[in-house]
């Protein structure tokens, strides 16, 4: 397993397809880091649907409203359209670049309306730079993230079974 520096400022996700370890980097977007743990704190990710993997890019999660199997609010057909109850963020965009294991942040065309959806980088994806909130990076379990389901909406999707601050576990 991945030496951990900082429990506080780790997490531990557990996917279907496995384990992945993650380094927050709270100096970059406190606001970010604050919200992933948060909701961590909160279980919110728990059941949460991988619903856009798109090969050679990135997959992104994080719906909590619409892509959390088991909730009353699950809709498979509109994970993607959701985030939490909390209200969205303001940019934290730095010059650290989206490479493979980059953990950012998900928006619409506003930059100041990330919530709770986030992707995590398969490859470099130089043209997100400067434009989303990065906000951690995967440290152990990128070989667990390539093997995703792809798809764009993904059928019978992949899921994170539980994230955890390695502080509280």
């Amino acid at each position: 397993m991945a030496e951990i520096k900082d429990p506080e400022n780790t997490l531990i996700m557990e996917t279907t397809k496995g384990k992945v370890v993650i380094s927050l980097l709270p100096d970059l977007a406190p606001g970010h880091v604050a919200r992933i743990k948060e909701l961590a704190r909160e279980e919110a990710y728990d059941g949460v649907v991988f619903h856009r993997v798109i090969p050679d890019f990135m997959a992104q999660t994080g719906d909590v409203k619409f892509g959390k199997k088991g909730s009353e609010s699950f809709n498979p057909s509109r994970a993607g359209m959701g985030g939490s109850e909390k209200p969205d963020l303001q940019a934290e965009f730095s010059a650290v670049p989206h490479v493979r294991g980059t953990c950012s942040m998900a928006r619409s065309q506003n930059p100041n309306s990330a919530n709770s959806q986030f992707f995590i980088c398969f490859t470099d994806a130089p043209w997100l730079n400067k434009q989303y909130s990065v906000w951690g990076q995967v440290i152990e379990g990128m070989d667990i993230i390539d093997q995703i389901k792809k798809g764009e909406p993904v059928q019978d999707p992949d899921s994170i079974v539980s994230v955890r601050v390695a502080a509280d576990v």
